[in-house]
């Protein structure tokens, strides 16, 4: 099987449109499994066929819902191999008569402007143990939310420092933009979507709702 990297493309049109997302560069789904007896049951069928794989989700089990993520860890990004798992995980629950909830997978990284990050970043490595990786800091155990940095050529008095990114799938981020403005939001800018949208709340702090697309090129 290919270790070749996938597009969002090609990897979204492998798996089952039912269940799966590509989110943060990882195929991620949500089952309502009903019950925590069941997300068990789910589970362990899952396990049985990652163990034939030699290939390994991620999975987080709560009272009626389990969440999945598939990416190929060595590689870096989407692989057949998480297509061909993802694909035996949808007929595993077809079998089990398991809805999937594709619009449920999100992630949320925190953004910090700053106009030097190296002389920053070590303290915030520090303050949540987190492993610096390519400039960004993440959550050994891949749990709690990144911090990346962005970078700024001089104070913006205008606005707060730090900031909420929230990943989504694709399909999804127009409903939630759409959400946020209802719910007392302002849109400050849709120029970068379908990638991105910024928003801010009624005292100005800003969220940006965020997808794989890639930003639009300019003219």
């Amino acid at each position: 099987m290919s270790d070749t990297s996938l597009s969002l493309a090609d990897a979204t049109a492998r798996v089952d449109p039912r269940h799966w997302r590509v989110v943060e560069g990882s195929l991620r789904t949500s089952f309502a499994t009903g019950d925590f007896m069941g997300g068990l049951d789910f589970i362990a069928k899952v396990a049985e066929a990652a163990e034939r794989a030699q290939h390994h989700p991620d999975i987080d089990l709560r009272y009626g819902r389990v969440h999945v993520a598939l990416v190929s860890h060595d590689v870096g990004a989407l692989t057949e191999r998480d297509t061909a798992l993802a694909a035996e995980i949808s007929a595993i629950a077809d079998e089990l008569g398991i809805e999937g909830e594709p619009e449920m997978p999100r992630r949320i990284t925190i953004g910090i402007d700053t106009l030097d990050a190296e002389a920053i970043r070590p303290f915030w490595r520090a303050a949540l143990a987190y492993a610096d990786v390519d400039g960004d800091l993440v959550d050994p155990e891949g749990i709690a939310p990144a911090v990346w940095f962005q970078s700024m050529e001089e104070p913006r008095a205008q606005r707060n420092r730090l900031h909420l990114d929230i990943l989504v799938p694709v399909d999804a981020a127009e409903q939630r933009v759409a959400e946020v403005i209802e719910a007392g939001g302002t849109l400050l800018t849709d120029r970068f979507a379908p990638s991105w949208w910024v928003l801010a709340d009624a005292e100005g702090n800003e969220a940006c709702i965020c997808t794989e697309m890639p930003p639009p090129t300019a003219d």
